[in-house]
């Protein structure tokens, strides 16, 4: 079996609501954005399927740069090697690590179609569900968070996680409103996304920890080794870090070696697809750490990271990003949970996501091949 074409519709995403989740990742209005499906057919007419782009990050740039540079790395290999492709993609285009991880996704999508069963039994089933947690975006109050956090433990979701505004003080507040509203016995998380110096990092983490929040996400810059070392011997509440930056498994070894996390994180989106998702998950379980897995931007990415999770012992949760019709977006059958709190495994050949192909025709801004 070898790859006989690599194309890519490009289409716009209409009418998004405006989010906040940091300081940031901000939009200020209802807006549009450029998405991209990745086809890659073999010479047994199967297909793998990968998505580019997000409610937040056009596929503009990604897409045609698909084509030029990654095609022709692509085009006549065997698509069953996706170790060595993925280490060629790695070498040539991980400064676009999005592509290189639409790649990967469609290469196991292929592979599960080739063989006849999900992604996840292709790299080792484990399990076949996992409790979800809810993850805000950034809310107007503390009353609001509050509210919030209620209606999902009322619906019995595993637990609900924070994104804050990222200033200390009124973090805090946030986190004390939302525990007296849940209560002492359910599961939340605080993500400050990467807002704080040392000393604030140490006055939130400290609340958090009396407050019995579960883990404490990104409070330091991305890159800050030093700070979140001395971070990590201050407190106990569990420290998770590694979301960013957008790299491979090697990035993760100096956070290993100098224990300045406690859990580590990543997604298919930003580190590179699922064989490098899954190397990292693998050193971690080495060392007795969780990979918690992020959220993955869009659809396809979504539910590739949840064929991970199926397959991996140390990772404890999905991460469901809020609000909904800011990141489902051209799959019908969306990822659900049920009344339990729980997502559940596609067992579908491959990923076994169904592609709304009519909504993607109808708002078709280009064919590239």
């Amino acid at each position: 079996m070898r790859i006989t074409d690599v194309s890519v519709t490009v289409w716009e995403w209409k009418d998004i609501p405006p989010t906040r989740y940091t300081k940031t990742v901000t939009s200020s209005g209802t807006r549009s954005t450029q998405m991209a499906l990745l086809r890659i057919r073999t010479d047994d007419g199967i297909e793998g399927n990968g998505f580019l782009g997000s409610a937040l990050g056009s596929a503009r740039d990604d897409a045609p740069f698909l084509i030029s540079a990654v095609k022709p790395m692509l085009m006549g290999e065997d698509p069953l090697a996706r170790e060595r492709i993925w280490q060629n993609l790695m070498r040539r285009a991980r400064g676009r690590m999005p592509v290189v991880g639409a790649v990967d996704v469609a290469l196991h999508d292929l592979a599960g179609k080739a063989a006849g069963v999900p992604v996840h039994k292709l790299l080792g089933s484990y399990r076949d569900s996992v409790p979800a947690y809810a993850s805000s975006a950034v809310l107007d109050s503390p009353e609001a968070y509050a509210e919030e956090a209620v209606r999902y433990k009322e619906s019995n979701w595993a637990a609900y996680k924070i994104h804050p505004p990222g200033i200390a003080a009124e973090d805090i507040r946030i986190c004390d409103a939302v525990r007296k509203a849940v209560g002492d016995d359910y599961c939340i998380m605080l993500d400050s996304t990467w807002s704080y110096d040392y000393p604030d990092a140490v006055r939130v983490g400290v609340a958090a920890q009396e407050m019995g929040f579960y883990w404490y996400e990104d409070p330091l810059a991305n890159d800050d080794l030093y700070s979140y070392v001395k971070l990590k011997q201050a407190l106990h509440i569990p420290i998770m870090a590694t979301e960013l930056p957008f790299a491979g498994p090697t990035s993760y070894a100096p956070w290993v070696m100098e224990q300045a996390t406690d859990y580590l994180r990543g997604d298919v989106y930003i580190k590179g697809g699922i064989t490098s998702c899954m190397k990292t998950a693998h050193l971690a379980e080495a060392f007795q750490m969780n990979y918690e897995v992020h959220h993955g931007s869009n659809s396809i990415n979504n539910i590739a990271n949840l064929h991970m999770i199926m397959a991996m012992k140390n990772c404890q949760f999905f991460e469901v990003l809020l609000p909904d019709d800011v990141q489902k977006h051209a799959i019908v059958n969306e990822i659900e949970l049920d009344e339990n709190g729980h997502v559940h495994a596609y067992n579908d050949p491959g990923l076994g996501a169904q592609i709304d192909f009519e909504l993607i025709e109808s708002n078709k801004l280009a064919d590239l091949s």
